[in-house]
């Protein structure tokens, strides 16, 4: 999925004046690509991806999404502004683009490791066969098909974002978005977390935005940018 931003910018009213979080965002990103944003705690980068995965709109500017499409042979685009899509087609296009995965796993307790990966269908209404080896296929692919029953509880940190990360991969989103996944994790398996994205991102083609406060993961990507005080630079 390709993505386009032109001059974006958020802010949040506040008693005084408002609080300016983005200013004047313009950057093209082209599907397959693999982008890191660097930068300090309260610069916008959260900000900025939550925007991006349409969980926050603009304050004002504009930012589409187009991906390719295939029907009886024949190859096309569509180009879609998120803040034109009412709330049901929003939810809809979410659901089927976008993976999302976050500092914190944000896997329900209650459930097995399966079955966290198994939700976004769920979601849906109900879980066939066919995403039921799915599921499965992603906990093989992620290294844990010897932990699908387990619950998160009895998993390390390490495992429970490897989870998280199958589950974002469920719906096959064509943009995969990652808000620090390795920011309560050790060197090591921050190092192997991230990776692990990389090679997934390289295998099926998704475009791969990465939130990360370590320069060294970062160098990996196919782009690095830095956010200050709003502004995105490269």
């Amino acid at each position: 999925m390709q993505l386009q931003l032109s001059n974006l910018c958020k802010s949040y009213p506040t008693p005084a004046e408002p609080l300016v979080v983005l200013t004047g965002i313009t950057l093209a990103i082209a599907s397959g690509q693999t982008v890191a944003i660097l930068g300090p705690s309260g610069s916008g980068k959260s900000t900025l991806l939550n925007i991006l995965g349409t969980l926050d709109a603009p304050t004002s500017g504009e930012v589409t999404y187009e991906s390719t499409t295939e029907k009886n042979g024949v190859t096309g685009s569509g180009r879609i502004d998120p803040c034109k899509l009412s709330a049901t087609d929003l939810a809809s296009f979410r659901a089927r683009h976008i993976g999302f995965v976050f500092q914190d796993h944000h896997l329900l307790p209650q459930l097995s490791a399966l079955e966290n990966i198994l939700l976004p269908r769920l979601a849906s209404g109900s879980a066939s066969k066919s995403d039921a080896d799915r599921a499965l296929s992603l906990l093989d692919r992620v290294g844990l098909a010897n932990r699908r029953t387990h619950l998160p509880a009895q998993l390390s940190g390490g495992e429970r974002q490897r989870v998280a990360i199958a589950r974002a991969l469920m719906n096959q989103p064509s943009l995969l978005l990652a808000d620090e996944p390795t920011g309560n994790l050790d060197p090591h398996t921050a190092e192997s977390i991230m990776q692990l994205l990389l090679d997934v991102a390289g295998e099926t083609g998704e475009t791969l935005l990465a939130v990360t406060h370590n320069p060294a993961l970062a160098g990996r990507f196919d782009t690095t940018l830095t956010m200050r005080d709003g502004i995105l630079v490269t």
